[in-house]
């Protein structure tokens, strides 16, 4: 057993279930956004945090205690991703990135963005011409140190 037999068991029975990843992070009590990542195995659950999941998804004890060991993160099935919606993420970047890479150094200095210290949220925008995917992502500003 590991961590990917979990998350695969999570996600099968989110599927049979009907289950909504909002309606697991009322009950964990984060956002959607942190505890949807932390059901795919992206984060780490405290142990309340993994029994309430545990509970949710029908996990045994063991499989709970997967919840709580550090994953190894952003484990793409290949380093270009061929899934359309993941590959416009890949798509912005690659046409965006120095934009935003420029407009942060201007703005903050010399750093990056965390992805640590970081807060995502992901909400419909109505529109009269198709709704829109309004995805905020905030991460604190790191300056890199002179030594």
């Amino acid at each position: 057993m590991n961590r990917l037999d979990i998350t695969e068991k999570i996600i099968s029975t989110k599927v049979s279930k009907g289950i909504k990843w909002s309606d697991v992070a009322d009950k964990v009590g984060l956002s959607k956004e942190w505890v949807t990542a932390g059901c795919l195995g992206q984060m780490t659950f405290d142990a309340k945090q993994a029994k309430v999941i545990g509970k949710i998804f029908g996990l045994t004890a063991e499989e709970i205690k997967w919840l709580q060991v550090v994953p190894y993160k952003g484990s793409l099935p290949s380093s270009v991703p061929t899934d359309p919606l993941i590959y416009r993420w890949y798509e912005i970047v690659s046409v965006y990135g120095t934009t935003i890479k420029e407009l942060i150094h201007e703005e903050f200095g010399d750093g990056i963005m965390s992805a640590i210290d970081f807060s995502m949220d992901i909400v419909r925008q109505p529109d009269p011409k198709g709704d829109r995917v309004n995805v905020v992502l905030s991460g604190k500003f790191l300056p890199y140190k002179q030594y």
